[in-house]
């Protein structure tokens, strides 16, 4: 079913490699965990119930805060500045949900979000499952809506990721890869011209993670903070191309 499902409604931008549904790397991925809880909370539960404005309820957002257990958004952080958890208060399930609703693995009906018939479909196939949620979270969907800030980014995926496949072997900065795609030195993007590394965060960097394709590394807090880029082990398990043969060691996570 899903070699022709999915090059033909749900086309992929990039050929992801062929990933085994018992495949360790997967792990590394958060979107396709949430994913799969959330399938299950539906399966167990019944249907998620959504507020007027077709939110996720509360009851669920509060659930999902500690299943999720989503890096940098774990339920002890999400509550050490909300009192209670609404929908928005979530960031990476806002785009969870849109994820669902954009694949086509959930829909709203009677004021609910449904699983569809493809959700039971891939939901015991995870690695045709990550492939259509990371071909979606990466090429489709519009991540200016996770942003407070009217911003995109100009080159195309292919440049971003053959640059990060060589640059996040070992780690590397926002303000470095700015300086590879714009020009300059790295001192400029964590200065006047901050608003690249935000938008390249909003719209590359942070999709990869929570694919699971990178993981971020913090350190800091504040003004302060800095922030390591480095490659997963899915990465290499989903991703051929072009640079890979100027990565010298393999990747070691």
């Amino acid at each position: 079913m899903a070699d022709g499902l999915l090059s033909g409604t749900y086309r992929f931008m990039y050929p992801f490699k062929y990933i085994a549904d018992d495949a360790a790397a997967l792990a590394h991925s958060p979107v396709l965990r949430a994913a799969l809880l959330t399938f299950e909370f539906i399966d167990t539960h019944g249907p998620i119930e959504l507020t007027p404005s077709k939110a996720l309820k509360r009851y669920f957002v509060t659930w999902a805060a500690e299943a999720f257990a989503w890096p940098y958004f774990t339920a002890a952080e999400l509550y050490a500045v909300n009192r209670v958890l609404n929908e928005q208060d979530f960031p990476p399930l806002v785009m969870v949900h849109d994820l669902l609703l954009s694949t086509k693995l959930a829909r709203h009906y009677r004021g609910t979000l449904r699983l569809t018939a493809l959700a039971q479909e891939l939901r015991s196939k995870p690695g045709e499952l990550w492939r259509l949620l990371t071909n979606h979270l990466l090429f489709v969907m519009d991540h200016s809506r996770y942003t407070r800030f009217n911003d995109a980014v100009g080159r195309d995926w292919l440049t971003y990721l053959n640059v990060i496949n060589i640059e996040a072997e070992m780690g590397v900065t926002e303000a470095r890869l700015c300086s590879l795609f714009y020009g300059g030195d790295e001192t400029r993007f964590r200065g006047v011209d901050y608003e690249y590394v935000l938008a390249l965060y909003a719209h590359v960097l942070r999709p990869l993670c929570w694919a699971g394709l990178l993981s971020e590394q913090r350190q800091g807090r504040g003004l302060a903070r800095t922030k390591l880029f480095v490659k997963t082990p899915l990465w290499a398990a989903a991703l051929h191309l072009p640079t890979d043969k100027h990565v010298t060691s393999p990747t070691r996570h």
